[in-house]
């Protein structure tokens, strides 16, 4: 059987470090605000390789971004740019 590691998670409403070492990005779930919207999730910070872009639509519904197999290796960190959105980011 493959590498099993707990999955911790955090709220996410401001720009910023999600988790400051390697991990793997499990999942998300994004909602978004009263406007138009993104969240940006990168690997190293604010000038990071991007990983994903998420656009969101106003006052839509919350939905889940669901990341299969072992998830997504982050060398150096998660870190998030949030724009009128918020966001629990499952991590492990």
């Amino acid at each position: 059987m493959g590498m099993q590691t707990d999955v911790k998670s955090v709220p996410v409403a401001a720009t910023g470090t999600v988790y400051a070492a390697r991990t793997r990005l499990k999942g998300l779930l994004v909602t978004p605000g009263a406007g138009a919207g993104s969240l940006v999730i990168r690997d190293g910070g604010t000038s990071g390789t991007v990983l994903m872009t998420l656009p969101t639509l106003a006052g839509d519904s919350p939905f889940p971004v669901i990341i299969p197999g072992e998830g997504v290796l982050c060398y150096i960190d998660i870190h998030a740019t949030v724009s009128n959105t918020t966001a629990t980011v499952f991590y492990g």
